[in-house]
């Protein structure tokens, strides 16, 4: 009587299988490989002899040793016929290789070929040998004493007598498996009787998964492996329990960080309004519902008048009470469900719930204008400014959200030339400014075609000030409007289609100019350039790239493509099947303005990138926004975990550089290094900045410990 299930179960397997069948197939299979290794012998015999007739006449030929080698080339060529053929040497009478030829085995088998070309051909010696899983065959050319060279054929045994011995256990099937249904039979009949504990512990398991109550528990009398089985499910059961309240508990923690994460996302750090992303993405959420019912959409988007001169005048901390006291105020005058944003800088978009009239508007245009007049008070001092107001609608746009803030853009524009503090509504008469849009939307493929734009190249620095390379942008000089600045003429690009071309220009002109780049230092520099959403839609753009980096001999390694995060995110699996291509060639992936577009952040672990670029809206804010510090440091810290390179740009000052270099930064990148300058331009310039962070490494830790201290 067996001890346990396990045992019982392995005895009688072993007992009738292994007994059962050991036996028969072992003498089965020695006397089939004795046979089948005469058969080959007297195969293999039969060959040599008949291919040694054929070398004969050649070897006693005048031919000369070019044309002995072909024509022995032609004797060999038909053992291809021979899958078992392994190789064949052919040796003059004094044992020197003439012709070597690999059969197909040989050609399958390149190592063990390797280890068998050097066996020794017994002089004056003919016969059948085998050795390991080879059968040699050496033959004579020619009879004693007027042999000229030796034959020597190698068959490969081990490969065709495993498949001829598959082939016999194939058809020894039908009684194997009438031995296996008997040993099952019994097996069943024992196990019925021994598995019913097992049962018990299966349907025990599903009642667990069921009811999901992990404070049941399993009895089982006995020492057998299902009893220790059953107290180890217990035990299992007992660390669920503990390790469930430890989850519940991590998670409460995690919504807690993604709440305030996504906050800090989709709120403007300074004034605590939705902040552009957010205003976008609602704005094309309500654009597409009014489109489909048929209803209007207005937006109102207004700047400060004189903002500027209160701080160039005052300081960073005046222009930041004025913004937030301006937001605070027109945010309190609006209605249920309107909504305010701050765009950036000095600019904010309103979206009202409802779909006001025109007289609506017009009221809720005055009564933000005579709120704003109001003066602010800053430390017992007066603060004015002003408020230019643009109205746009959606049916005027079409719908299109570019559409509709470029015209409420236009419209406000406007009105600060109609002498500020006021609002206008967009009109047809404001169709010069999109004349100027068109004209720049038709003038994009000649600019190319004329060699209109140009490249500038903006210095990247790591933290010892050593430059590591440079991110390339694109300047056009129009021949009759002048310098158009990319935020003007990409946008427009994007909006008729043509980003594709200017991006194309772009990656073939830092191909072309790699070349001059690299003779700048010793080292090795990346050239950065961006791609927009538009692109990584185009199935062409990695031939392209491909194509350039092939013509110009550039080392994949040295390009880095930036995309922003509201580019990458617009078509993620695009994006992400686009980006792998060009990671998968060598190139480097930035992901640009990063932190101000994001809603959740658990696309980072879907995507696979290089670097993370901090947008230079925090970095300009470090210096007098705690928030935008916090927002850097989660960001910091974040890429840290990810094990990516960070890289901060807009640095202009040593305070911002000291503080990201604190918090772990790579990469710099600002206007306190170099502006963007074009290529002739960059041998006269002086990247080394070593000495300057080495002298004033330690000032500017103590300015930043001062600024920086709660």
């Amino acid at each position: 009587m067996f001890c346990s299930v396990k045992s019982s179960v392995v005895a009688i397997i072993l007992l009738l299988v292994v007994s059962l069948t050991s036996v028969v197939m072992g003498f089965v299979l020695i006397e089939y490989e004795q046979l089948y290794a005469d058969v080959v012998e007297d195969n293999l015999t039969g060959l040599s002899q008949n291919v040694s007739q054929e070398l004969l006449p050649i070897l006693t030929s005048t031919q000369s040793d070019k044309a002995k080698q072909v024509s022995i080339k032609n004797v060999l060529m038909p053992l291809d016929a021979y899958d078992s053929v392994f190789q064949a040497q052919v040796f003059g009478i004094d044992t020197k290789l003439i012709k070597h030829y690999v059969g197909p085995a040989g050609k399958k088998d390149i190592l063990r070929l390797n280890q068998i070309s050097q066996v020794d051909i017994p002089l004056m010696e003919e016969g059948i040998r085998i050795a390991d899983g080879f059968m040699f065959a050496t033959k004579k050319i020619g009879e004693s004493p007027f042999a000229l060279g030796y034959l020597q054929l190698v068959f490969d045994l081990h490969g065709p007598l495993s498949a001829s011995k598959f082939s016999l256990l194939s058809r020894t099937l039908s009684t194997i498996l009438i031995a296996t249904v008997v040993v099952m039979t019994i097996a069943i009949l024992l196990l019925n009787r021994l598995l019913q504990p097992l049962s018990r512990l299966s349907s025990f398991t599903k009642q667990i998964d069921s009811a999901k109550n992990y404070s049941l528990r399993f009895s089982a009398p006995g020492k057998n492996e299902v009893a220790l089985l059953g107290k180890n499910i217990n035990s299992m059961l007992d660390t669920i329990n503990l390790e469930l309240e430890k989850n519940k508990s991590h998670t409460k923690t995690l919504e807690a960080q993604q709440e305030t994460m996504t906050k800090l996302a989709n709120y403007d750090a300074l004034t605590s309004l939705p902040n552009r992303q957010f205003i976008m993405d609602t704005l094309r959420f309500k654009l597409a519902e009014a489109k489909r019912n048929q209803h209007d959409v207005a937006l109102l988007f207004f700047d400060l008048d004189g903002f500027k001169s209160i701080n160039d005048s005052l300081g960073h901390e005046a222009g930041d009470h004025v913004l937030v006291e301006v937001a605070k105020r027109v945010n309190n005058l609006m209605r249920d469900g309107d909504l305010v944003s701050r765009l950036g800088g000095d600019e904010f978009l309103i979206v009202p719930n409802a779909e006001p009239s025109e007289a609506e508007l017009t009221g809720i245009c005055q009564r933000i204008l005579e709120t704003v007049d109001q003066p602010i008070l800053m430390k017992g001092v007066e603060l004015r400014v002003g408020l230019s107001i643009g109205i746009a609608k959606a049916i005027d746009a079409n719908y299109d959200l570019t559409d509709l803030v470029s015209n409420a853009d236009v419209a406000m524009y406007r009105s600060k030339s109609n002498g500020r503090g006021t609002y206008t509504m967009f009109s047809s008469d404001l169709i010069e400014d999109y004349k100027r849009k068109l004209l720049i939307t038709n003038s994009i493929a000649k600019a190319i075609e004329e060699q209109e734009f140009t490249l500038y190249y903006q210095a990247k620095i790591n933290r010892d000030g050593i430059l590591m390379g440079f991110e390339a942008l694109i300047r056009w000089v129009h021949p009759s409007l002048g310098m158009i600045s990319p935020g003007e003429f990409i946008p427009i690009a994007e909006q008729s289609g043509k980003v594709p071309v200017i991006s194309r220009w772009v990656i073939a002109q830092v191909c072309k100019e790699m070349a001059v780049i690299q003779t700048l230092t010793d080292r090795d520099l990346r050239i950065s350039l961006n791609l927009s959403a538009h692109d990584l839609h185009a199935a062409d753009l990695y031939d392209f790239v491909k194509a350039q980096i092939d013509h110009h001999g550039i080392n994949p390694s040295l390009l880095e493509f930036e995309v922003t995060e509201s580019a990458y995110l617009e078509s993620f699996q695009s994006s992400n099947e686009c980006l792998k291509q060009f990671g998968d060639l060598g190139c480097s992936i930035a992901l640009d303005d990063f932190g101000t577009g994001y809603s959740s952040l658990s696309y980072l672990t879907q995507i696979k990138i290089d670097t993370l670029k901090i947008d230079q809206q925090f970095v300009k804010e470090i210096d007098y926004s705690s928030r935008s510090r916090l927002v850097t440091s989660t960001i910091i810290d974040l890429a840290k975990s990810l094990n990516l390179t960070i890289c901060a740009e807009g640095i202009e000052s040593r305070i911002q550089q000291s503080y990201l270099t604190e918090l772990g930064c790579d990469y710099y990148q600002g206007y306190l290094y170099s502006k963007p300058i074009p290529l002739a331009d960059l041998f006269e310039v002086d990247f080394n900045f070593t000495r300057e962070f080495a002298e004033e490494s330690d000032v500017s830790l103590r300015k930043a410990e001062n600024v920086y201290s709660f």
